[in-house]
């Protein structure tokens, strides 16, 4: 890739970019999103489902990570599912303790 490329790409695109070949950096930035976006989705709005309609929204989940990595390699949509997941975390975290000192 061309270093002019680079200088518009966010941290964690261009640190994953300019480590491999472009395809597997797709793959990789790809990976990481889909991650992220299960992590958020499971701290803050999964609930108990039967297997297959998990399955499903899994499925769509991931279709739609494809879209994100599309625009991730310029975005911060990494950046900005890593704070999500970060809040989400301690939200989650101080609701247990909150529940803790009541019982």
């Amino acid at each position: 890739m061309d270093t002019d490329v680079y200088e518009h790409m966010w941290p964690i695109a261009k640190t994953i970019y300019s480590s491999t070949t472009p395809s597997v950096g797709a793959n990789i930035l790809y990976g990481v999103i889909l991650i992220l976006t299960i992590i958020v989705f499971r701290l803050g709005f999964a609930k108990k489902l039967p297997l297959l309609k998990n399955i499903v929204i899994y499925l769509f989940l991931a279709l739609g990570c494809t879209i994100l990595t599309f625009l991730g390699a310029f975005l911060p949509i990494a950046e900005g599912l890593l704070i999500a997941a970060l809040l989400l975390s301690i939200y989650k975290i101080r609701l247990h303790q909150t529940k803790k000192s009541e019982a």
